[in-house]
């Protein structure tokens, strides 16, 4: 009772080291720690330091008097779920949202509100399933991205989804989260076409926008994430997508070490875009989330004579057959070259432009060079590059029997153009990138 002699400000300092529990405790000692435990100034350090708000709003967005009635509006609202778990989850969409806000406001339009506790309830009567914990309150925060009103073709496809995706020669990929009324359709559907048992646990969360198909199910009774392959139609072929050991206690209320496989991915997902690990790509003034890795040690880069290339490659498990041969591994790689600002120089002479003429290939499985490639071009194109402009940019794809491998090789350049030479060609060098399937499939 020492403490009653202790000033406000001092006493204010020590209940802010203190939980928020602790707080409402200590509230309950005296008058003076009832006034202090109060003060709205607390409260909002708490919210702030519990779910990320700046402001006090309750868990619809509506305004709430106080930041002590908004930790009671969302401490209510979530009463039937461990605590740790709703602050893991409401930190994991912050930072996505805060990215997006940031890089790629369009797509946060698109992110649903949350779903109610009737909602999550009528998934799973449909699907008879039970929900792990994780993802339950994943769908509280938000249910998905309501993707409408937009037409979706075979090569542009619908650019924004919050997972992201890739292009190479006509494909497209570009992959959202699904909102609970169309995890029940697709799950129907996809399930009676794969030919799955009525007690399958396995629900669609996640898929392509294009007409390429790309699906992911989650696993409701171990929590464990996947995605379908080259022979998803035929048997029902699909890759696990986080690593086993990761996940943990799906279904238990009493436990605050719950993580199935989909917070895990999007927590990883998240870590990439805010460490620029991965970023938009701008095409024809459409952009999107690019899986192609933007950064060390997935991404290579080499300067050669004032050329720059940085290429990197991305898993494509929906065009991969685990069934052919022990392994038939597929890769999309992206190229991206530009000319630094001081021109192309060779020997102390600048010149203005150069331009590709052939490429040339290495490509290894296991270490081991399964093929070497010399030829003209890059996907039918001469590149003609100047200071200053965008990146040239293409993809490709490589095929492995491994689930390891590499890329490396060069261009060759012709100073001035090819129409007009200025000088003798070079190589510019290709810097080796890897070719690996990750721990996490996106």
């Amino acid at each position: 009772m020492e403490l009653e002699a202790v000033g406000d400000l001092a006493l204010h300092l020590i209940l802010s080291k203190l939980s928020p529990t602790d707080s409402a405790i200590a509230a309950c000692v005296s008058r003076k720690f009832r006034s202090s435990a109060s003060e709205d100034s607390l409260w909002e350090k708490f919210c702030n330091q519990d779910l990320g708000l700046s402001h006090p709003v309750d868990p619809s967005g509506n305004p709430v008097p106080s930041f002590k009635e908004t930790y009671r509006a969302w401490r209510t609202a979530f009463a039937m779920y461990p605590w740790p778990l709703v602050k893991r989850v409401k930190r994991c969409w912050n930072g996505l949202k805060n990215w997006l806000s940031i890089n790629f406001p369009e797509a946060l339009e698109t992110l649903r509100e949350g779903a109610s506790e009737a909602d999550i309830q009528e998934l799973e009567d449909a699907l008879k399933v039970k929900l792990p914990l994780p993802t339950r309150i994943l769908y509280r925060f938000h249910d998905g991205q309501e993707l409408k009103g937009r037409y979706v073709d075979r090569i542009q496809g619908f650019p924004l989804g919050i997972i992201g995706g890739y292009s190479f020669y006509h494909r497209t990929v570009n992959v959202y989260l699904l909102p609970l009324r169309q995890v029940i359709s697709e799950t129907k559907s996809i399930t009676r076409d794969l030919g799955f048992s009525r007690r399958s646990k396995y629900i669609v969360v996640a898929s392509s926008s294009t007409l390429i198909e790309k699906v992911f199910f989650l696993n409701c009774a171990s929590g464990q994430l996947f995605v379908g392959t080259a022979n998803l139609r035929e048997d029902g072929e699909m890759m696990a997508c986080v690593p086993k050991a990761l996940i943990n206690s799906v279904h238990e209320y009493d436990t605050e070490q719950q993580q199935d496989a989909l917070l895990l991915w999007l927590e990883e997902h998240v870590r990439r875009l805010e460490n620029g690990i991965i970023k938009l790509r701008e095409t024809d003034n459409i952009r999107s989330i690019s899986l192609f890795p933007d950064d060390s040690p997935l991404c290579s880069v080499a300067i050669t004579n004032g050329v720059r290339v940085r290429a990197s490659a991305v898993f494509i498990p929906e065009s991969t057959d685990l069934q052919d041969n022990g392994g038939n591994y597929q890769f999309s790689y992206s190229v991206r070259m530009s000319l630094q600002a001081e021109g192309c120089i060779i020997n102390g002479i600048t010149f203005s432009s150069c331009q590709l003429h052939y490429r040339h290939w290495i490509i290894r499985a296991n270490d081991y060079v399964i093929s070497r490639v010399n030829a003209e071009a890059v996907i039918g194109q001469f590149p003609l590059l100047h200071p200053g402009e965008k990146e040239f940019v293409y993809e490709s794809c490589s095929t492995l029997y491994s689930s390891m491998g590499s890329v490396e090789g060069s261009f060759t350049f012709v100073p001035g153009s090819l129409m007009s030479p200025k000088g003798r060609s070079f190589e510019a060098e290709v810097a080796r990138f890897p070719l690996q399937v990750p721990e996490y499939i996106f």
